[in-house]
């Protein structure tokens, strides 16, 4: 195993003191290397070693200032290093791996020079806009291919030899292999975004068979928000004696900005929609992302929203590509203020001024509790979530606290202005019943099912779960 060179930065300053760590291939303990004493703190993108023209587009897309991934991962990468970067949601990570590789392409300009993997379809599309837009100075050509498109257009886009490919595995796996011409033997970077949710999306057979095809004289970073032993496998497997860089919070492994109000709320499970509704009211005129468990919940709380007059649009796995993208279009551009959605907007999206992300059904796990609730806060703007929590969500939530290591506070929601709400909420949910029978009958005649689980196929693996 290379050795792998530790670089923390603590969550509370703004000054990236850092530390080296060396840790051995074999059992011994890791060694303690002092890489930097005192370093002054870094606030332009040219202190970092970026040319003018980087720092220009920097500036045009309102990067006033590096964040501290961005401060510790872009010298490093400029010097010709592989890396591993672990920070929080909606740090700055995209810009971080993505800087370095448009100057490294400036210096020597050639086709398919960088490979980026990102575990869903939504994610690779925000990639790409993010090269393309910090790459418009020097006419960077940069290609999304992800399953659920046209596989001769993507083929066609992909003899243009663009500069950079930003792919989900799968689709990028079949163009490998059956793309007449199609090779990355010349590739100089390569890099593994949210690479925790790659593998566990269950990426991991399509990774190995895709690094085996790829040159070793590369330069490889490995994005990601936690640090499995998958993950380690990963590192061991594609990577040359990297540094690790980490901008989390050092007394937590699951760690949140402080710029995050969050707070739950303690209910029934069939007051649900009505503790909703009043959340919203409160809300109004706020961008909101609430987060449901199925596609099923997701569907028919936007039709109850839409009954109450709500501006709501749903997001999940079993849209089509074309409305998932329409979706977050209109979320986006704020014609549209409420996004209902499952896991599949937790991760990676950057999605500008959220400022309130409501937990419907708790995630099954302290990661995804993260990750959802990182889609506000980012950027140093400030930001709320609530968690409903019901009777049988308890030990659930108890371990998300755990993880935390912190106790979060009720919202004060008043429970007789919530029952006002009784009569045009029952309303809606009848509404709202009758037209998920009429989905369910449409949805099934297109497509031969109705809402449910099946194996997956490799061109359906980027079309996260739900």
């Amino acid at each position: 195993m290379p050795a792998i060179k530790k670089r923390k930065v603590a969550h509370e300053t703004p000054e990236a003191h850092s530390d080296a760590e060396s840790t051995s291939s074999k059992q011994s303990a890791p060694e303690q290397v002092d890489e930097v004493a005192e370093k002054k703190p870094v606030t332009t993108f040219k202190e970092l070693g970026l040319i003018d023209q980087l720092c220009e587009a920097c500036e045009t897309m309102g990067y006033k200032a590096p964040t501290p991934i961005q401060r510790e991962a872009i010298p490093l990468a400029l010097q010709n290093r592989d890396i591993i970067g672990l920070a929080q949601t909606g740090s700055g990570k995209t810009a971080a791996f993505a800087l370095p590789i448009l100057q490294a392409l400036m210096e020597k300009p050639q086709p398919f020079f960088g490979l980026v993997l990102a575990p869903t379809r939504e994610l690779a599309y925000q990639i790409t806009q993010a090269f393309e837009a910090l790459g418009s100075v020097i006419g960077l050509r940069a290609v999304t291919i992800v399953g659920g498109m046209d596989m001769l257009s993507q083929s066609i886009a992909i003899a243009k030899r663009p500069h950079i490919l930003v792919c989900t595995p799968g689709r990028l796996l079949d163009h490998l292999e059956n793309t007449k011409g199609f090779s990355l033997r010349s590739l100089k970077y390569l890099v593994m975004d949210e690479a925790d949710r790659l593998l566990d999306m269950d990426f991991g057979p399509l990774l190995e068979k895709i690094l085996k095809v790829l040159p070793r004289e590369r330069r490889t970073f490995l994005f990601s928000a936690t640090m499995s032993s998958k993950v380690e496998s990963l590192q061991r497997a594609s990577l040359s004696n990297p540094l690790r860089v980490s901008v989390q919070s050092e007394n937590s492994k699951y760690s949140t900005v402080s710029t995050l109000i969050q707070s739950y709320l303690f209910i029934p499970q069939k007051h649900k929609d009505l503790y909703l509704v009043y959340l919203l009211n409160e809300f109004a005129g706020q961008s909101t992302i609430i987060f449901m468990r199925t596609v099923h919940e997701t569907q028919r709380i936007a039709f109850l929203l839409r009954a109450l007059g709500f501006g709501a649009i749903p997001l999940h796995g079993q849209l089509s590509q074309s409305a998932r993208l329409g979706a977050l279009g209109k979320f986006r551009s704020k014609s549209r203020n409420i996004l209902v959605a499952t896991d599949v907007a937790a991760r990676g999206l950057d999605i500008p001024s959220v400022d309130a992300v409501i937990n419907y059904d708790l995630p099954t796990d302290s990661a995804s509790y993260v990750h959802r609730v990182g889609r506000t806060a980012r950027a140093g703007k400030s930001g709320k979530s609530v968690s409903f929590i019901s009777q049988y969500d308890i030990e659930l939530w108890m371990r998300i606290e755990n993880a935390l290591q912190k106790k979060l506070p009720e919202y004060d929601c008043p429970k007789d202005e919530v029952m006002m709400l009784s009569d045009n909420v029952s309303e809606a949910q009848r509404q709202a019943i009758m037209q998920m029978k009429d989905y369910d009958e449409k949805k099934g005649n297109k497509t031969g099912k109705k809402f449910g689980k099946g194996k997956r196929s490799r061109d359906e693996m980027d079309q996260e779960q739900g």
